[in-house]
């Protein structure tokens, strides 16, 4: 299995990503387990006896579907359907700025080396690698770039407020 990418190191994952095409939660294993969107509001009363429980958000899934329950979840999982769909950089900025979700952000999907700096800047800090790339190698790439012009999450004040 590929390892997890996770504040900066290469760990291994011990939550179980659930699919869409899960539809009950009769026979759901005892490990931590990460649950669509739709599953999560079909059986909230359940999951929420779970000691630990993550939540994934598809790109057309904003955050606010989450409201009133982000601040229980211990995790929360965006999904990048293809490379080029940028929505999941805007809610995890959200999720950080507008609800202050201080747990794990874990970018999902179609997540390639070349996003890494940038999904960090926006608030993930949890990264699970397409399955054809080498997550070792793509460590590197969280230092592609010695600065930011811009404010983000990781850095609050713009570059002319940093001199």
């Amino acid at each position: 299995m590929q390892p997890l990418i996770k504040r900066g190191a290469l760990v291994a994952d011990d939550w179980r990503l659930l699919t869409k095409d899960t539809d009950s939660i009769t026979e759901l294993p005892a490990e931590n387990i990460i649950v669509p969107l739709e599953l999560w509001l079909q059986y909230k009363p359940e999951l929420q006896q779970r000691e630990a429980i993550g939540v994934w958000l598809d790109s057309d899934q904003p955050p606010r579907l989450l409201e009133g329950d982000i601040e229980n979840l211990n995790l929360i999982a965006i999904n990048f359907p293809l490379f080029s769909d940028g929505r999941s950089y805007s809610y995890a900025r959200e999720l950080r700025e507008h609800y202050h979700y201080q747990r794990e952000i874990r970018a999902i999907g179609d997540v390639l080396p070349d996003q890494l700096f940038y999904l960090r800047r926006c608030g993930f800090d949890a990264f699970q690698l397409r399955s054809d790339k080498d997550a070792e190698a793509a460590m590197a790439s969280f230092n592609d770039f010695s600065e930011s012009y811009q404010a983000a999450v990781d850095q609050p004040l713009p570059l002319f407020q940093r001199r």
